[in-house]
């Protein structure tokens, strides 16, 4: 599994570091202090390529609506296919905390 490659002490660093964040406004901060502005955008347009993958959008409207290549695409259909179902994993828990939040 390549997630093993990734391993180590600083990578454990990052992720205890976002696992600490504790609202939305903090991961803006921690992330503006982080990150480069396209490196933001970037991640952020991945997520976004992935919702509309799982939505069944053509790629065509993907990359219109995104602006993500056609490269960046393949590769978020290609994690989705045979990743760690970790984006399934993840709009499964936003939809279902947004769901908790429209019934309150």
């Amino acid at each position: 599994m390549q997630i093993n490659k990734l391993r180590g002490k600083e990578l454990d660093q990052l992720f205890n570091a976002v696992l600490s964040l504790k609202d939305l406004e903090e991961c803006y901060r921690f992330f503006d202090d982080l990150c480069t502005i396209n490196e933001i955008q970037s991640l952020s347009q991945r997520l976004d390529v992935a919702r509309m993958l799982r939505e069944k959008n053509t790629y065509q409207k993907i990359e219109t609506e995104t602006g993500a290549s056609t490269a960046t695409i393949s590769r978020v259909k290609r994690c989705l296919n045979y990743g760690n179902d970790t984006y399934d994993m993840v709009f499964e828990r936003i939809n279902k905390e947004n769901s908790t939040t429209e019934q309150k």
